[in-house]
């Protein structure tokens, strides 16, 4: 039986066939990420929620706050602004949703440090503030909607 070779131009075709398929398989796999296609629709954050927020810190050590309250007031596409009280007072904040519909970070104009978070269930968020420097602070709370 005579014996086939493949040309280089057949190897090349089966490599771009082989690196086609390649590709075509990782944006299936892609699509099914749960958040980063287009279509998903971005989550809304506006209303009260409430928690505990555990803190650790130099100078006040480990500190339980039994009720932080964080009102999202306003919220424009991924833009979202409101108002948190704590121990100390309030503070006014505006934050961002990132494009995977589960982060999101918030900054306040007094504060030295930002609040990260994950949006954990439709009315469950996770937020968690990290300060360095001489007042270096980190603390978690884990917030429900009223």
């Amino acid at each position: 039986m005579p014996r086939r070779t493949i040309n280089k131009t057949g190897y090349a075709a089966l490599w771009l066939l082989t690196l086609a398929i390649g590709v075509g398989v990782g944006f299936l796999l892609l699509d099914r990420d749960g958040g980063n296609s287009p279509e998903t629709e971005i989550p809304n954050l506006v209303g009260t929620w409430r928690g505990e927020n555990l803190t650790v810190s130099e100078a006040k050590g480990y500190r339980e706050w039994a009720d932080k309250t964080v009102r999202i007031t306003e919220q424009k596409d991924r833009r979202f602004r409101g108002v948190f009280t704590y121990a100390d007072g309030t503070k006014n904040f505006f934050g961002i949703i990132y494009p995977d519909n589960v982060s999101f970070t918030w900054v306040s104009t007094p504060s030295k440090g930002f609040n990260h978070g994950r949006i954990l269930g439709p009315d469950r968020i996770g937020a968690c503030y990290v300060e360095a420097f001489t007042e270096a602070t980190a603390g978690c709370a884990e917030l429900t909607r009223e």
